[in-house]
């Protein structure tokens, strides 16, 4: 049934209170659908629908919603109902979804939590934001080298339900060393005398608990992982990551990117909700900065008003001129920070990158030049000495555009600064202002002003 129907048929047995077949309705969906649903309604009716869950769905349920309404439900919830969501969600939802709330009601929460639970949430805590070891789990299946096949086999019936996937299983040894992984599938393909140890793959892909989070988002992408597990100092397994958690993570760093490349302060709210204020204090500070780095482009144009007053016609060319170099320039900035991401480009690709872009900046302006140039004669009429400058100009302006949109990005990664954030709008204002120079110079220069 389409998502929309569902919902009205949800929506219409919850307003007649037919609970029970609610209910039954209900416990015959998907999680995800279920989310989906609730995320539309209004908060009351989600909590009533939410309460009508069967206790072993509420918890999966809950932890696909949306961050606004995990908060008005948990916050709604007697403590002891809280306490027991929190108690049934995996460790590293439960920790998001604490993370976001005020003090006094973590406080309650974690209270009446298991002693265990608020043990794996609070060390969670302590992690770094967009480390790797705030967004790992702690529930999964550890093994021992001397255990063997139906041993192991009796532990992951005894502890699968509790844990976050039990595809893969990680063997420790009497430190909590990571020694090894074996797959669910090898363990049921051996024979059950044999012993881990003896068949265990010994060469793992691990993450440290400080790796940032893109890094760790880049390790699964490499080695096509679904789960991967989480190392301290000493090489303690402490938790594993999981491709739910990667998937998020791409979400959010490439959302962080746009608006870097927006000029907006990153925010990690859905759109709507952020309040009005919210957001004109996210885009105002980079927009006051253009505005005054604009100043520049006006004092470009006072300084050559004595051609600008001879020659009025250049006038009609400098926007014309000044979007192309800005739309060439963030053509390159962008190709160049996407490669950077996905590490195709290094610094030490310096050079490679300049030679491309020189060759693909050539192509762009002549082809546009040539364009302009019959455009500039046959519709505009202007003479040959002008439709020279603005096409000459033209040429030029591309290539310096494509230039400083290429090196831009890798020189702020070599410093140090967020590539991104010298994408667009900053690279359009410094572009304008040496568009604008070109220009001027090539005309004043040609026409001997």
């Amino acid at each position: 049934m389409e998502e929309k129907s569902m919902m009205e048929q949800l929506r219409d047995l919850l307003e007649s209170k037919q609970y029970t077949r609610l209910r039954q309705t209900l416990e015959d969906m998907n999680n995800a659908d279920i989310a989906a649903v609730m995320d539309e309604m209004e908060d009351e009716d989600s909590l009533k629908m939410f309460r009508l869950l069967p206790k072993d769905m509420a918890a999966d349920v809950f932890a696909l919603l949306e961050i606004d309404d995990q908060q008005y439900i948990i916050t709604s919830l007697s403590e002891k109902e809280a306490s027991s969501v929190i108690d049934n969600l995996m460790a590293d939802d439960a920790t998001d979804l604490l993370e976001e709330m005020p003090a006094n009601v973590v406080k309650r929460v974690l209270a009446n939590a298991r002693p265990d639970v608020r043990a794996d949430i609070n060390r969670l805590m302590r992690y770094p934001d967009d480390s790797a070891g705030s967004i790992m789990t702690v529930e999964y299946v550890d093994l021992k080298e001397e255990m063997t096949v139906d041993d192991a086999i009796m532990r992951i019936r005894r502890i699968g339900l509790d844990s976050e996937t039990v595809n893969i299983c990680y063997v420790l040894d009497k430190k909590r060393v990571l020694c090894g992984t074996v797959a669910l599938r090898y363990l049921l393909l051996r024979d059950k005398d044999e012993k881990i140890g003896d068949f265990m793959n010994e060469n793992v892909i691990r993450i440290n608990t400080t790796t940032d989070q893109e890094e760790a988002a880049q390790l699964f992408k490499k080695y096509d992982f679904t789960a991967m597990p989480v190392v301290d100092n000493e090489d303690r397994m402490v938790g594993i990551i999981t491709i739910d958690d990667v998937v998020d993570i791409i979400d959010e760093e490439a959302t962080e990117d746009i608006e870097k490349m927006a000029a907006i302060i990153p925010t990690e709210k859905p759109y709507f909700h952020v309040s009005v204020l919210e957001t004109y204090k996210k885009r105002m500070p980079w927009l006051l900065f253009l505005m005054i780095s604009a100043t520049f482009t006006g004092k470009i144009i006072t300084t050559y008003e004595t051609a600008l007053s001879a020659y009025t016609v250049l006038t009609a060319y400098i926007p014309m001129l000044m979007d192309s170099g800005g739309n060439a320039g963030s053509q390159a900035s962008v190709s160049i920070i996407r490669g950077m991401s996905l590490h195709e480009i290094e610094f030490k690709d310096l050079f490679k990158v300049m030679w491309k872009e020189s060759r693909v900046a050539i192509l762009c302006g002549i082809s546009m030049a040539v364009v302009n140039f019959f455009k500039l004669l046959i519709v505009d009429r202007v003479g040959v000495e002008i439709a020279f400058i603005v096409c000459l100009t033209l040429v030029i302006v591309i290539s310096v555009a494509k230039f400083i949109g290429s090196m831009l990005p890798m020189f702020a990664k070599r410093v140090g600064f967020d590539p991104a954030v010298m994408a667009s709008p900053l690279l359009t204002t410094i572009v304008d202002a040496v568009s604008l120079t070109i220009y001027f110079a090539i005309a004043t220069h040609v026409l001997g002003l």
